[in-house]
């Protein structure tokens, strides 16, 4: 049985949007797990639970420009994760997947897109390949049914 997700408020959606690097994390809690943002965040996991980043800080100093170099890893390999939807695009996507319908429109594949491409930063374009549309309409139904 999948547990379904509660629906967040404006301001949780509008909070979600913020860059990478306006949000703040306490590393200060105990017993919280900092979250990974892309590479250079893993590596340093990786780095402190072997050993490695105390040796360095040991040799190089507390200045060992570590915390660039992890920025700027977390900058190249971002991990990325998919953008909440708004309610207009769930009540649409509802609506959509309610239709038992193996005929998309035009019009339908392009607020398909426009949602996709809004959720997962791409920046697809309408097309006529259906094998194409399908993996973006199965995608969307994914993130569709975790709500």
């Amino acid at each position: 049985m999948t547990q379904k997700r509660k629906r967040r408020t404006k301001a949780e959606i509008e909070a979600s949007k913020l860059s990478t690097y306006e949000v703040v994390i306490d590393e200060n809690v105990s017993g919280v797990e900092k979250i990974s943002l892309g590479l250079g965040d893993t590596l340093e996991k990786v780095f402190e639970a072997t050993g490695i980043a105390s040796v360095v800080k040991f040799i190089a100093g507390d200045d060992c420009g570590c915390t660039e170099r992890k920025d700027k890893l977390n900058q190249i390999f971002p991990y990325h994760k998919p953008n909440c939807l708004v309610e207009a695009e769930y009540n649409y996507l509802s609506d959509f997947f309610n239709t038992n319908t193996n005929m998309v429109t035009g019009e339908t594949q392009k607020r398909l897109l426009e949602i996709y491409n809004r959720i997962f930063n791409q920046k697809k374009q309408p097309t006529s390949c259906g094998s194409c549309l399908r993996d973006v309409v199965n995608q969307l139904k994914r993130v569709h049914n975790t709500y």
